[in-house]
């Protein structure tokens, strides 16, 4: 049920990698709360999934499916937003790509190409396009999924965990330039979450008590647990508008 302080009625909200996992959860709890969602992913099909199940349970979504690795579609999806509603209030950057699960001297150049081009130049591009229409509408608030992995790399995870460093300081980059436009810039630090992109974590006995050693809580997190902390930051609850807040997932000592 929507409540005052996470009203977000009216509000046009694009999540990409909605179509499973943290993406999906965010996208119907952003929903559950008043905003319209656009259901992003590579496949219409998963997308149209999430869209129809919030539609029946109340909620107002639609599925546009969208390549963050592949620019010509990241010009589409915001072109489509702004002849459709005109303005966007929330963009969620959390596609991601992850497709070198290994050693890193053992990692190829199409690994790196393709976890760079969606990981960095796709969060990166579709953060200018959705700044520029905030700016004209002055107001809005981007938020990018990164990782704990940015801040300390994970065990066969190199060029992912590079990346997401990266996703936290462009996060940065852009809460300092684009405070002056209304803008809110963040991002969430998720620890090991139960999702199939993480499914090569928990399949891996060795490497998922690793993980647990390092948790105090000593247990995953469940994808709805980092939707609630995306709600926050994307309401009026939060009002950051002159620098950065990095929210990272409670049980990772580092």
């Amino acid at each position: 049920m929507s409540t005052d302080l996470f009203n977000l009625s009216g509000q046009i909200a694009l999540v990409t990698g909605a179509s499973r996992g943290i993406g999906e959860a965010i996208a119907k709890l952003l929903a559950e709360q008043g905003a319209h969602v656009i259901v992003s992913s590579r496949k219409i099909a998963d997308c149209n999934r999430v869209s129809d199940e919030i539609q029946q349970a109340g909620g107002s979504a639609e599925a546009v499916a969208c390549h963050i690795g592949n620019m010509d579609d990241i010009t589409a999806i915001f072109e489509h937003i702004n002849n459709q509603h005109g303005k966007l209030d929330i963009l969620v950057n959390n596609a991601a790509a992850n497709p070198y699960f290994g050693h890193i001297l053992d990692m190829d150049l199409r690994a790196y190409e393709k976890t760079v081009e969606v990981n960095i130049r796709g969060y990166l591009f579709m953060s200018i396009e959705a700044g520029k229409m905030m700016r004209q509408q002055y107001g809005g608030v981007i938020v990018n999924t990164a990782s704990v992995n940015g801040l300390q790399p994970g065990i066969g995870q190199g060029i992912y965990s590079i990346t997401k460093a990266a996703v936290i300081n462009m996060t940065k980059s852009f809460a300092k330039e684009c405070a002056q436009f209304g803008i809110r810039c963040n991002a969430i630090l998720p620890g090991l979450t139960k999702t199939k992109f993480a499914g090569a974590l928990f399949d891996n006995e060795d490497i998922y008590n690793t993980w647990m050693e390092r948790i105090p809580m000593g247990r995953h997190a469940e994808p709805e647990e980092m939707a609630g902390t995306v709600l926050y930051l994307v309401s009026d609850a939060s009002s950051y508008t002159n620098g950065e807040c990095i929210v990272v997932d409670g049980g990772l000592t580092l």
